[in-house]
């Protein structure tokens, strides 16, 4: 795997509240951990001998999303219960990460303006 030719872009609704931004970044990171395991780098340890948990690699291109109908739900159970019965006409997507090789990530999203 080439690191430097890898990318992750996580598209977020520009018009939501700063909190859900910051949640919807952070259950798409969350998820991506989980849906790409493999992709956690070992932990690394400063001068001092501290720990830190390590970064992501990415290797393919992969999407994850995240919906205000999961933002809605109080528990998981709630959201896969309330899933089963919504199309996904119905979603309202707050944000989608976009992770892989570099090129095909900057093609999907590279004129999109940068959260300020």
């Amino acid at each position: 795997m080439d690191l430097q030719n890898e990318k992750c872009v996580m598209v977020i609704d520009e018009n939501l509240p700063l909190g859900i931004i910051a949640n919807t970044a952070a259950i798409m990171g969350i998820t991506l951990g989980k849906q790409m395991p493999e992709v956690v780098g070992a932990d690394v340890y400063d001068r001092t001998g501290n720990g830190h948990l390590g970064i992501i690699e990415f290797p393919d291109l992969t999407v994850v999303d995240f919906s205000d109908l999961a933002q809605g739900c109080k528990t998981y159970d709630e959201f896969t219960t309330k899933m089963k019965d919504v199309p996904e006409t119905e979603l309202n997507y707050y944000g989608v990460a976009i992770c892989g090789a570099k090129k095909k990530v900057n093609k999907l999203t590279g004129s999109m303006a940068l959260l300020r």
